[in-house]
């Protein structure tokens, strides 16, 4: 029995000698001994009134840095109460998996009004599986192949979900081949068909029909519209993705996300290399290693805000009215107010104008002509919230809800042109009557490219503090913008929204100046991700180019779009209006933002607005990377004192 105990304890204590000798391995592996040995000497001197707070602190430093532990994908309502994708990011921290953020990212998808039933039960069902499969995607998928990953490796990030796309799309066209090859296989030849007739020549000018300016792009029947952009369903997956990476990187370097894109844009990261060797000292306190080494983001200096572009009026085609021309009037505040004065100011104006609309029209006396000569008399103006966050309003002609804000800022001693701008969204793609060839800017007015280009020019001529023209054309219409850029670039800015491709295709392409204009829309939607987001401003910039970041028609109540446009550098921002929660919360982000920058003095100034007019020997400067002679800036107020000596 004694021999038996014996050789146990043996046993015993040399298994607990090979675990002592594990364990100091493990410990010297780590360098463990050292590092606390640094750590309790320099709180012995420092004497901290919390002996553990401070222990732990310096412990937390130590740890591993965060890393994604997993991606979750749900299905969440927007602002309409229509489906949309939220991802919240997990991450390992100090060895256990911690929730960090969400993000909602809105869907590309338009909201068609007074659209007919079948195009909007068409629309839900794509919407829905749009969702539920970028849902599948991220829960199976993108989970995996981003585990392990820093949040604060966007580049990483943004690469690993591009290779991910480029596999889904290739799926997507293998399966179509096959789709088509089986249904060639198996459907007989049809007989030939007759050719289609062609398309109508251009009606003849009526009588008493002004005369556009044909000398400027010979009329041509007009083109049909191209092919809506194919948007690869679950495709929101990438963009949300790279954007909660991207929020949860910054919370965990407690930045806000806007200065952390700003950090990613301007690539401001300095390596710094702290030694270790030497004795201990309670100025050197613990660092993680012999040799260690930080990343230390330098922050801008200065940061400067998007200019407000702020809808008010809506009478573009779903109103009641007559007007088609105008789905949003846009105010934008003087680039020398702050956003709060701005926002204020704009409040303001549109409480005058719900009063204004709300009052009862005179009594008819007389019957007026009505701007297309028929008569007619004082009709009950009435306005409804629309989906954009401003009010519907209905109107005839095209002078009259410019001459409503005009007459509003009147009467709260504002001045157009000193105070604030005007903006139109004039949604062309909506206006084009295809069996007449032209756009019905009016109901019952029609008016080819050469008339419309002369409407634009009489308008600004009229009224000049527009500034910008949104969408005056379809993207088909090439001449027409070259055209009209030709007599109004140097007067305001000319912007394709919905005119313009998609990001993804003009980085594919390495060409934005498809068509002739001052800037861009960029959204946030789909397969953008954050370094692409970086990549088109860039891209801008060098070629002079403006940007507008703006909001979808289908908004969440995630205010991530602000901090987008705020770290882009982007010179407006276009929310909506200052209605419905999901706009008016973004409102609210700008303004906490604002007020950072100002408590750390680090407030950009906001220069005046200014168009570039570039003809073609500068564009092709640009192209060939040479610098065009310095050109001639010209100001909104100089243009605006020059109409009002004339």
């Amino acid at each position: 029995m004694g021999e038996e105990g014996g050789g146990r304890s043996c046993g015993t204590t040399r298994e607990l000698q090979k675990l002592k000798q594990q364990a100091l391995e493990y410990y010297r592996e780590n360098d463990v001994p050292r590092r606390l040995e640094e750590l309790l000497n320099s709180t012995f001197y420092l004497q901290p009134a919390d002996v553990y707070g401070h222990l732990a602190n310096c412990f937390s430093k130590l740890a591993k840095p965060p890393t994604i532990y997993k991606v979750v994908g749900k299905n969440v309502l927007d602002g309409l109460g229509l489906p949309t994708l939220q991802v919240e990011i997990f991450c390992t921290i100090q060895n256990f998996p911690k929730s960090i953020c969400s993000v909602v990212i809105s869907s590309h998808f338009e909201v068609h009004e007074n659209a007919l039933p079948e195009l909007v039960e068409a629309e839900e069902v794509e919407r829905a599986d749009a969702v539920s499969t970028a849902v599948r995607w991220v829960n199976e998928t993108i989970t995996e192949e981003l585990r392990g990953i820093e949040p604060s490796n966007q580049a990483g990030v943004d690469q690993v979900l591009r290779i991910f796309f480029e596999n889904k799309v290739q799926e997507d066209k293998e399966r179509k081949e096959l789709e088509k090859s089986l249904e060639d296989s198996t459907v007989p030849v049809p007989s030939p068909l007759t050719q289609p007739p062609p398309p109508p020549l251009p009606p003849d000018k009526k009588k008493g029909q002004k005369q556009g300016r044909r000398d400027t792009f010979t009329e041509k029947p007009i083109l049909p519209p191209e092919p809506d952009e194919h948007v690869l369903c679950g495709s929101m997956a990438i963009g949300a993705v790279s954007l909660a990476v991207a929020k949860t990187g910054a919370m965990l370097d407690g930045n806000p996300l806007y200065l952390n894109i700003a950090l990613l844009k301007h690539h401001q990261v300095r390596i710094h290399y702290t030694p270790l060797q030497g004795p201990v000292s309670v100025s050197r306190p613990c660092f993680p290693g012999p040799f260690a080494f930080r990343l230390f983001q330098e922050q801008p200096a200065k940061l400067t805000l998007p200019l407000l572009m702020v809808s008010l009026v809506s009478c573009g085609k779903a109103s009641p009215g007559k007007l088609n021309l105008m789905k949003e009037l846009i105010c934008i505040p003087h680039p020398g107010l702050t956003a709060k004065q701005g926002v204020e100011m704009l409040l303001e104006i549109q409480k005058h104008i719900t009063k204004t609309i709300e009052m009862p029209p005179p009594p008819k006396t007389e019957t007026k002509r009505g701007h297309n000569g028929g008569k007619r008399g004082q009709q009950q103006i009435i306005g409804k919230m629309s989906h954009l966050g401003c009010l519907t309003i209905n109107y005839d002609t095209i002078e009259q809800p410019l001459l409503l804000i005009q007459g509003v800022c009147a009467n709260l001693g504002l001045e157009l042109g000193r105070n604030l701008h005007l903006a139109i969204n004039c949604a062309a793609h909506e206006l084009m009557d295809y069996s007449k060839g032209k756009y019905e800017v009016m109901m019952g007015t029609y008016k080819n490219a050469a008339e419309m280009v002369d409407l634009y020019v009489d308008l600004i001529n009229k009224f000049p503090s527009i500034i910008a023209l949104i969408d005056p054309f379809r993207k088909e219409d090439s001449e027409p913008w070259d055209s009209i850029y030709d007599a109004l670039g140097a007067r305001c800015y000319l912007i394709a929204g919905t005119a313009s491709k998609s990001i993804s295709k003009l980085l594919e392409d390495g060409n934005i100046g498809v068509l002739k204009y001052s800037g861009l829309i960029i959204k946030h939607t789909n397969q953008t991700t954050m370094s692409d987001l970086v990549e088109i401003t860039n891209l801008m910039d060098s070629k002079k180019h403006i940007a507008v970041f703006g909001s979808t028609e289908g908004e969440s109540s995630d205010d991530s779009l602000v901090d987008l446009a705020v770290g882009l550098g982007v010179r407006f921002i276009k929310l909506g209006g200052l209605s419905r929660g999901e706009r008016v919360t973004k409102y609210n982000r700008l303004l906490t933002i604002e007020e950072e920058l100002v408590q750390n003095g680090t407030l950009g100034f906001t220069e005046e607005h200014t168009f570039f007019y570039l003809n073609e020997e500068a564009e092709k400067a640009a192209v060939a990377g040479e610098l065009p002679e310095p050109l001639e800036l010209i100001f909104p107020t100089e243009v605006l004192e020059e109409s009002t000596r004339t």
